[in-house]
């Protein structure tokens, strides 16, 4: 009865039936109470005159809760509807809104008493603003700074007010308003900011009250960063802040306030103003926070504010360096003042917090980054000389002017460089490489998970110290020499502090002319190798070798060039393969595979002073080497093994049902795997001997799977037993596919090993239960179609017949079952339609179909790569129709399908990913119809009276009506220009047919208040590849090892 009385809303709701409603929904009632309390609420929530009640509600209740409700209803409206209501219903919300804010907020009572409710109507007026500033609602700046006149509580919630409004245009604006609303908005900020300065300057010189204050001070940075230059520089408002930085109630908003006034970077205008700025500043810093205090230990046992003070210090430091560093430069007394900053800022590097290194460390790596560019073309004036076709006698003269300044640059900022090298080698974090990590009871254990963040601050740190190494490479050197040093004789002895050494150490490798690193690496492994003797403790050895593993690891040229240390390093990680502490056997392994990668030719010619080469010496002492190590550590068993198997199992089959025996079998076909993987088209003498032997016991453990499913049901495929024969299945499809992806392009390698899988492999896929189907199937013959391209033509239907309509089955029920065989399904596909797309033209129209159907709900998957594969696909396929004798035939049943379910994803928040390959095919389709390669028409005339005059109109007009039918709350005027002018108008260009899309979806409502990254995703992976290139310019930037190297430079 209540229920129905509440959803009423023909006259007045019941205002203390809604306040029970709510109470019931946050009370803690029964279960049943909140559930029936939840769904009354939802409908309302969803009625769309619920609104209208808004006012009546607020005016008659007393629940904090209720008003919440009603407010949350009336955002809802404001969002997605307020342009449609009638312009009396704006006005009479928009005044009441502003009415009840200042009744409010005039008492210092209610406002104190009532403020998470104004601040919620502070949030529903700069909603409303949105949309009715500047054009319906021009006096509201005037009207807002007159009304902050009037008390000191309304003035210090129109600060509250003014600082949202900013935040709303300036910071949160991107891909929540369309760039022309952006604009507007920002222009009538800019043109109305005078009032507002001065309202800040007034209140900042006359008031007492410290909340007033620091509501005016919050709302001025929320200002600083884009109002014009003039109100900062030619007004009292800096020497304002200034005054007020010393005292500790404003000291961190003001340091707020200097920080984005030291971020701004207009050319050289004011930089007088900022010396002057940051000069005064450093007086009354030295009087806050002493030069001789020991930031660290301040910052560990300070308060919140005093640790929020010292992460805006940095703050305030990095910028102001970042844009004005080069004017403090300048003369002495500027210098002196730079370098105590600088001495500031290295004291806050060592605070033990991630967030305030992390400031600090960005700004290091940009100044080392300008330092070393800078100094680049100075150190090495002849090979830049020679780029630009110059003679070395030219030199002299161009160094001089230029060259000494440089010079004298270099030597500014010698000694707080080599301070900073010392911080990058103490604080060095943890590399990929290194599996050995200490835990939080102080024990030494083998890491579980990576830690993504400390992977990206080691990559900031890496290349900083790299450039610093680049600009002083004898004091680096002399750095960690010094540093080591202490580890031997004790001084400085602690895992961290050897940690961070020798992670340091690694990370320049590449980075020395290769002499100077030749002779400081033997000195650091000789070191280490002594220390390793010399320290006792299992942990403490642990530690120790997982260092020595991780330097020699990273060093591949020095140890291709020293043969005999080279040995030396092998024999080390094979008597560490025999160390029992967690960790250190893998990492053993992991290293001894690096070096044999980067320096193979080193282990299989024969060297001056021995026999034979390397590897027979290897394969000798293989058995002791490799007797500690756990299965997953070795892949080494011998050929004999697998022929004794196969021998007793043409005895007895049972033989190959015993679980020691398949574990066996599936060691040696994983062992085979890996040499295939590094033998390639080698591997084909050893796969010819095994092959048809692999493909029987794939086929007789396929039967065993299938029986136990069949007897057992569903939970059979569960058990360990069918686990263990299904991943024997699997590695056998992985040996197969990896061969024949790793041999070279010889069509009879096809011919000799596919035919024979075609019943044991394919047939079995198809006879099969689902659960016992391996996705691997999917996945091979992708590989072998993407290998052997069109000589596979024949095959596909036979593939076809096998896979398609069973797969297709277990996938399409739901959107989580069978997740592997969906991708690899879709890869397969791909590769037909790629390589083979006769076959898919030779399909009957219902096969074409279900190929279609599937396409689309590939694409329509929230699973990021199905759905990337599916677009990609659906690309591949109309771009082979079009140019098919079967375009119009193709297009005529799919065309407009496609449109449809294109801008059904595309206007989905949870395909926002698939951005780039939605505007794609989009832009296909569209210069496809404008194109005249389709002579018959689209629509079907026998439902479709009218007569085009050209397809291109017919999709435009299908476009409109279907968009104005899924958005009615965009006007259709708005929808015809966005379909004529910014899709058919700008097809042909990429950039401006994106941003169209971009806006379109901004402005549907359907995007905002989301995170809309994805929609820039392409800009970003554009900017990371040509970052790339930059950092592959520069020695050592990237690690040796990570750089691709063709096996004949290895010698």
């Amino acid at each position: 009865m209540a229920a129905e009385k509440l959803r009423d809303l023909s006259h007045p709701i019941d205002v203390a039936l809604l306040d029970a409603t709510v109470a019931a929904f946050y009370g803690t009632g029964s279960k049943e109470e909140r559930t029936a309390a939840d769904h009354i609420l939802r409908e309302l929530q969803n009625n769309p005159d619920m609104w209208l009640q808004v006012v009546h509600i607020l005016s008659n209740t007393q629940s904090m809760n209720t008003k919440f409700f009603s407010l949350q209803v009336l955002e809802g409206v404001i969002k997605y509807r307020w342009n449609v209501l009638p312009v009396e219903q704006r006005d009479g919300m928009k005044n009441y809104i502003s009415d009840v804010i200042v009744k409010l907020s005039s008492s210092e009572g209610s406002f104190r008493q009532e403020r998470l409710y104004v601040n919620k109507l502070n949030i529903i007026l700069v909603q409303i603003l949105k949309h009715e500033w500047p054009a319906r609602w021009r006096s509201f700046i005037p009207d807002l700074v007159t009304a902050a006149k009037t008390s000191e509580t309304i003035c210090e919630n129109c600060m509250a007010i003014l600082k949202l409004l900013s935040e709303e245009v300036f910071d949160f604006s991107r891909g929540e308003m369309t760039q022309h609303k952006i604009k507007e908005l920002k222009q009538s900020l800019n043109s109305e900011f005078q009032l507002i300065h001065e309202l800040c300057l007034y209140v900042l010189s006359a008031s007492q009250r410290t909340e007033l204050i620091r509501a005016t001070l919050a709302t001025l940075h929320a200002f600083l960063s884009w109002i014009p230059l003039g109100y900062i520089f030619e007004s009292p408002l800096l020497e304002t802040l200034l005054k007020f930085f010393p005292v500790p109630s404003y000291r961190n908003l003001t340091l707020q306030c200097l920080t984005e006034v030291a971020a701004l970077n207009f050319g050289d205008f004011y930089n007088l103003q900022y010396v002057k700025m940051y000069n005064i500043f450093m007086v009354q810093l030295q009087t806050v926070l002493p030069t001789t205090t020991n930031i660290p230990d301040a910052y560990l046992n300070g308060s919140s504010d005093e640790q929020a003070f010292i992460q805006n210090l940095a703050l305030f430091f990095t910028s102001f360096y970042k844009f004005h560093i080069r004017v403090l430069e300048s003369t002495q007394e500027n210098t002196a003042a730079l370098l105590m900053g600088l001495e500031y800022l290295l004291s806050i590097s060592y605070v033990d917090d991630t967030e305030v290194f992390k400031v600090c460390l960005d700004y290091w790596n940009s100044l080392v980054l300008e330092l070393f560019e800078a100094n680049h073309s100075l150190d090495n004036p002849a090979a830049n000389a020679n780029m630009m076709g110059l003679q070395m006698s030219m030199l002299p003269g161009m160094i001089d002017g230029h060259g000494t300044k440089l010079l004298q640059r270099r030597q500014l900022y010698a000694a707080p460089m080599s301070k900073l090298r010392l911080l990058m080698i103490s604080r060095m974090a943890k590399p990929e490489e290194v599996l050995i990590v200490e835990d939080e009871n102080g024990n030494i254990v083998r890491e579980t998970l990576k830690d993504n963040d400390v992977l990206v601050q080691y990559k900031i740190m890496r290349e900083t110290l790299i450039y610093l190494s680049h600009l002083d490479h004898d004091d680096t050197e002399k750095q960690m020499l010094k540093k080591l040093s202490k580890q031997l004789n004790g001084e400085d002895w602690t895992w961290n502090n050897l940690n961070t050494l020798c992670w340091a150490i690694g990370s320049i490798s590449g980075s020395m002319m290769e002499d100077q690193e030749n002779r400081f690496l033997v000195m650091v492994i000789r070191d280490l190798l002594n220390l390793c003797e010399i320290t006792k403790g299992k942990d403490n050895k642990a530690v120790i070798a997982s260092n020595i593993m991780y330097v020699v690891g990273q060093y591949p040229r020095f140890l291709r060039a020293h043969w005999k240390f080279l040995k030396t390093v092998v024999n080390k990680l094979f008597e560490f393969m025999h160390e029992t502490h967690p960790g250190v056997q893998d990492m053993a392994c992991d290293t001894f595979l690096k070096i044999v990668q980067k320096c193979k030719r080193k282990f299989v010619i024969v060297q001056v002073g021995e026999s034979e080469p390397f590897v027979s010496e290897l394969l000798t002492t293989l058995p002791t080497t490799i007797a500690d190590l756990e299965p997953h550590q070795i892949h080494t068993f011998y050929e004999s093994k697998w022929t004794e198997i196969i021998g007793h199992a043409r005895g007895s089959v049972d033989f190959l049902k015993d679980q020691d025996v398949i574990r066996t079998v599936l060691n040696i076909l994983q062992t085979n795997t890996s040499a295939a993987t590094a033998l390639g088209t080698h591997f084909l003498s050893q796969i010819t001997l095994i092959f048809l032997d692999m493909l029987n016991v794939y086929k007789m453990y396929s039967e065993l799977i299938s029986s136990n499913i069949a007897e057992g049901g569903p939970f059979a495929s569960r058990t360990s037993y069918v686990k263990l024969l299904r991943s024997v299945k699997r590695e056998t499809l992985k040996l197969i596919e990896t061969f024949l992806d790793k041999a070279e392009d010889q069509p009879q390698i096809g011919k000799q090993f596919v035919p024979p899988m075609m019943d044991p492999v394919l047939g079995d896929y198809a006879r099969n239960l689902p659960d016992a189907r391996e996705s691997e199937v999917l996945s091979l013959f992708a590989t072998i179609i993407n290998k052997y391209k069109g000589a596979m033509i024949d095959d596909v239907p036979r593939i076809f017949e096998a896979v398609f309509q069973c797969t297709l089955e277990m996938i399409t029920k739901n959107f989580e079952d069978y997740p592997e065989h969906r991708l690899k399904f879709f890869s397969l596909l791909r590769a037909i339609a790629t390589h083979c797309f006769r076959a898919l033209i030779l399909l009957s129209p219902e096969q074409l179909k279900l190929v279609m159907d599937s396409v689309m709900w590939a694409f329509r998957h929230t699973e990021r790569n199905i759905a990337e594969t599916g677009l990609n696909l659906l690309l591949e396929m109309l771009k082979n129709f079009q140019e098919s004798e079967f375009c119009n035939q193709f297009f005529r049943s799919y065309f407009v399908v496609i449109v449809q379910e294109i801008f059904a994803v595309l206007t989905d928040t949870f395909h926002k990913p698939g951005f780039k390959l939605h505007v794609l095919v989009l832009q296909h389709l569209f210069c496809l119809v404008e194109s005249g390669s389709l002579t018959e028409p689209l629509w079907d005339a026998s439902t479709i009276s009218y007569p085009y005059p050209n397809n291109g109109i017919f999709v435009r007009e299908y476009t409109i009506k279907l968009l104005c039918g899924s958005f009615p709350n965009i006007p259709a005027s708005e929808v015809t220009r966005f379909v004529n002018e910014g899709l058919f108008e700008s097809k042909n260009d990429l950039s401006t047919f994106k941003n169209h899309i971009r806006d379109f979806l901004v402005q549907s409502k359907e995007f905002s208040a989301q995170d809309n990254k994805d929609l820039y995703a392409e800009e970003a992976a554009a900017q990371k590849e040509r970052e790339r290139q930059r950092m592959l310019s520069i020695p050592g930037l990237i690690a040796p090892n990570e750089i691709i190297q063709d096996e004949m430079l290895d010698s």
